[in-house]
């Protein structure tokens, strides 16, 4: 029955025009799948990391760093449409702040590291398909972003989703694209080299890799982290932070005791009844930023020796064909994510950061702070915090979580910088010149309730005593 099923997804993949390169990975993660593969990552067989080199207590030459930054490619992930947050096209297109985009900033963030540090910095975009044509259009406005040739971007892979009873190909023909799913950013590797880009980058003397999420406007070029990479002569590396309480999801890096390669587990290959080890950051101190590093090199030479599929850890993710309707048909999404590279290399390592490298926009609550005074653009678009602290945002899901939903509610953000915690419940609509005082939670009740202009929070606030 599943071989049935393996040679059905093939020829649709092959049908579709999908590279054989992926098709090869994919059918790799079938036959784990076959196997009855879930994924899972024992707590039993793997040790804590506790240890990372910081990057603060380095000491980096700064003509080498310059040097470095010059060989290396900037890469963002942009295949995501963020549904989550009520968008239909690219979230790089959403307003971040001052009239900009994520693309914009990303782009400008690109062009002041060239002209501080002289050096080539090409900028390439991970699209998939449904966010490269708008992706594109947006880009046409910076003529001179293209350097030696190179594309803007290359497409990320697609592959069939598999229904869950046979692991065959989940037909849907309400709408037969969703019978379609990425395979996790773990593409990446493969969709560098099905598309020809990584030949173009080495042909183009092009030697290092940082890559990052593109909603992540803190993962700037840093010729500091290019130099180090460098010097190191490590083939991969991973930037960490070191975890908060609030940092329950990311996934984190470990040592795999039987062998010590360091290694990546997230929240999908954790077992339910570990949970609690995975979400300790006492136990885990580190998160993965999913800003990465690697030798271009390095990996061309792996993907050879091991026929193009590095053989990352498989991610079983369980969902229904519709994602909006819980009684459709129940499929299995076969991922990975890019970071799992890090037992592939050799000599890999990490590197712990700076807080102001993670700067993700998943939910409103965190682009209401981006927005806010807590935050400004300097002239190399660099998002610089003004506070020792931040203020924590729990914004009502029913009446915030889509963009349409905030942005009407919300049309100018109150001022934070005063702030440690905002919390709004209910259906509040706020007015221009507010600011926030402390700690305020706002408490609408069972009706609408505004916000005047030019007000002061603080406390828990009601209509009634507003």
């Amino acid at each position: 029955m599943s071989e049935a099923g393996l040679v059905a997804a093939q020829q649709k993949m092959t049908k579709a025009g999908v590279d054989q390169a992926a098709i090869d990975v994919f059918t790799s993660y079938y036959h784990q799948l076959e196997e009855g593969g879930t994924g899972l990552i024992r707590e039993d067989t793997i040790s804590p990391l506790t240890d990372p080199p910081m990057l603060d207590e380095l000491d980096v030459d700064d003509a080498a760093a310059a040097q470095a930054l010059d060989r290396t490619v900037i890469i963002k992930l942009n295949g995501g449409l963020g549904t989550s947050m009520g968008l239909d096209r690219a979230k790089s297109l959403l307003e971040v702040r001052d009239g900009k985009t994520f693309l914009d900033i990303v782009v400008d963030q690109v062009v002041a590291a060239r002209r501080t540090y002289g050096a080539r910095l090409p900028l390439l975009f991970m699209n998939s398909f449904n966010t490269r044509d708008d992706t594109l259009a947006h880009l046409a406005r910076y003529p001179e972003l293209s350097v030696d040739g190179l594309p803007l971007d290359f497409l990320q892979n697609e592959e069939p989703k598999l229904r869950a009873d046979d692991l065959t190909p989940v037909e849907w023909p309400a709408d037969p694209s969703l019978e379609w799913c990425p395979p996790g950013h773990g593409d990446l590797y493969t969709a560098l080299l099905g598309s020809g880009v990584l030949d173009k980058l080495l042909a183009k003397g092009f030697k290092y890799a940082s890559v990052s999420n593109g909603d992540n406007l803190g993962a700037v070029p840093d010729a500091r982290l290019a130099g180090w990479f460098a010097a190191s002569g490590a083939p991969y590396a991973a930037e960490l932070c070191r975890r908060t309480i609030n940092d329950k999801k990311g996934g984190h890096l470990a040592v795999r005791k039987s062998d010590g390669q360091l290694i990546l587990r997230d929240t999908a290959q954790t077992a339910p009844e570990e949970m609690s080890y995975f979400t300790d950051e006492f136990r885990h101190p580190y998160f993965h930023t999913n800003n990465l590093w690697f030798d271009l090199e390095a990996l061309r030479r792996v993907l050879d020796e091991r026929r193009g599929v590095l053989g990352l850890h498989l991610i079983r993710n369980e969902k229904t064909v519709d994602p909006k309707d819980a009684d459709s048909t129940p499929v299995i999404q076969i991922e990975s994510a890019m970071g799992g590279a890090i037992e592939v290399f050799d000599g890999a390592t990490c590197i712990c950061v700076d807080r102001s490298r993670f700067l993700p926009v998943k939910t409103t609550n965190e682009l209401l702070l981006l927005r806010s005074d807590v935050y400004s653009l300097d002239d190399s678009a660099h998002l610089v915090k003004n506070t020792d602290t931040t203020c924590e945002i729990d914004l009502d899901k029913h009446f915030y979580k889509k963009i349409n939903d905030f942005s009407k509610r919300i049309p100018e953000p109150p001022s934070l910088r005063a702030a440690a915690r905002l919390a709004v419940a209910g259906d509040w609509t706020f007015g221009s010149g507010v600011t926030v005082s402390g700690k305020a939670h706002l408490v609408a009740g069972n009706g609408p309730a505004t916000v005047p202009d030019g007000s002061t929070l603080t406390g828990e606030i009601t209509p009634e005593n507003l």
